[in-house]
């Protein structure tokens, strides 16, 4: 029996799949907390408490 496209793709998904879905899932987790990236998360955390007179 030959192995169609479909049964090829579909062990790739099965056996990669899951390895790149954490691998991505683990990068995007990790992301806010590189080092560069506290004065970001620290002007998104405070940017609800400004109002239309913030900084005249």
């Amino acid at each position: 029996m030959t192995a169609t496209t479909y049964d090829t793709l579909r062990a790739a998904a099965d056996s990669w799949g899951l390895a790149v879905m954490t691998v991505v899932f683990l990068i995007l987790c990790l992301w806010p907390f590189r080092p560069g990236a506290r004065g970001a998360a620290d002007n998104a955390a405070n940017s609800i408490f400004e109002d239309d007179n913030d900084g005249e």
